[in-house]
């Protein structure tokens, strides 16, 4: 393990020295395992399993990528409006038939041989923002590129209805998490649309942003939707009568100018109380009914902006991807970088070195896996060796246990953290 991992000594003021900076001497501080921490860096594929996923359709890149809930497939969209559908198969090398690196899936179809396609109306699909929904029971995925929103059937591929002819064009779709026949459709105009599948009806249209939604996240616990656009504000809704409860301004860090099409996406935590904030910018843990920000992490301002982030499915862990293929894992309840895969480790040397994941997915019981969609087209799955199982170690904690996010106080990026990209 010594050969790819970073030595760095934390002490107690919180700032971090590459030992190249410190002379070796035994001392009781340096052997305290607690003082030494390292940080996980991959580079080569012998130091992780990662998996190509089989293609044979030309897709330009990866926009929308998701594992089903089952666990047992993967589900792209991709820019040209084409969904593919990866599915592993129970074997001896896989008894449980669950999405791996270990084992290689099928670019499954149905017998007919048809293609989930969306509509794409009169508009260029590459220029689209393409958006999914996955029903719970993964039956059935709802899905735009620009066009009308179209049903999918999971097992036959057949278009079950199409709705909402744009403009405006859909953008973002959650399904309600106690109902399957409610969405909400975050639009391009800035609007919200609660639309009740079965009965062809818009209940509720709820305003508050002022450019296209980007992101839409609910809480059942809470009983609120949280949304995300691209004038960087963040709302909280009321799903009971869909009234606004609160919105804040995502502050971008100084020195920091994001692009025009710099998109806001929202996750719930696990203990759906704090949601994830990803920005090109930062990464942010807030606290939802107080709308308050607890936790951030913001890259040095040398470093590649942010594409995509997601929480593990047991949200002990924040997967991150960036604009040069790098992968970094932080620990979720302090945000913590914990392990960075480089891209040396899984992108062949032929890659052009401008490609890059433009999504990020984890799988939903297998903690420490993860998949990437890339901008060539590509699929990538991540797992840890079998001998080390699990990504790196968590830097020491300060002052205390972290793992309570709810008395967490609010922490930007120090020194040590930004300096670890």
């Amino acid at each position: 393990m010594n050969n790819f991992v970073v030595h760095v000594l934390y002490f107690q003021n919180g700032d971090a020295r590459s030992l190249g900076d410190v002379k070796p001497r035994i001392t009781e501080e340096s052997s305290d395992k607690s003082k030494i921490w390292k940080l996980t860096e991959i580079s080569e594929p012998s130091q992780c399993r990662s998996l190509r996923l089989p293609e044979n359709l030309r897709v330009t890149k990866i926009s929308r990528l998701i594992f089903t809930n089952s666990g047992n497939a993967i589900l792209a969209l991709a820019s040209n409006a084409i969904h593919l559908l990866w599915k592993w198969q129970r074997s001896e090398r896989n008894s449980n038939g669950k999405a791996t690196a270990s084992v290689s899936p099928q670019l499954w179809q149905p017998a007919s041989g048809i293609l989930m396609t969306n509509d794409v109306a009169d508009t260029n699909p590459e220029e689209a923002v393409p958006c999914f929904a996955l029903s719970k029971n993964d039956s059935y995925v709802m899905s735009a590129s620009g066009g009308k929103i179209s049903l999918f059937n999971m097992m036959t591929f057949k278009t079950m209805a199409t709705f909402m002819p744009p403009p405006p064009p859909a953008t973002f779709l959650a399904f309600h998490p106690q109902d399957n026949n409610i969405i909400a459709i975050g639009m391009d105009d800035s609007t919200i649309q609660i639309y009740n599948v079965r009965v062809d009806e818009v209940k509720s249209k709820l305003k508050g942003h002022s450019k296209r939604i980007t992101g839409l996240a609910f809480s059942h616990v809470l009983s609120v939707l949280v949304s995300s656009g691209a004038d960087s504000q963040l709302c909280v809704w009321n799903t009971d009568g869909w009234e606004k409860q609160r919105s804040r301004f995502l502050q971008v860090p100084s020195g920091r100018t994001p692009t025009t099409l710099s998109d806001t996406r929202v996750q719930f935590h696990q203990d759906q109380m704090h949601f994830l904030v990803v920005h090109e910018t930062q990464l942010a843990i807030y606290e939802t009914t107080k709308l308050e920000r607890v936790k951030q992490w913001v890259p040095l301002e040398s470093s590649a902006p942010i594409t995509h982030a997601t929480f593990s499915c047991d949200s002990q862990l924040v997967y991150s991807s960036f604009l040069d293929a790098t992968v970094c894992v932080f620990t979720a309840a302090n945000l913590r970088l914990r392990c960075r895969i480089n891209p040396s480790a899984y992108l062949p040397a032929s890659v052009s070195s401008n490609v890059h994941p433009l999504v990020i997915a984890a799988h939903p019981s297998e903690p420490n896996e993860f998949a990437l969609g890339l901008s060539d087209g590509g699929v990538h799955v991540f797992e840890p060796l079998e001998s080390e199982n699990k990504w790196g170690v968590p830097p020491p904690v300060e002052n205390g246990s972290s793992s309570n996010m709810a008395v967490t106080p609010s922490v930007g990026a120090s020194g040590s953290e930004q300096a670890q990209r």
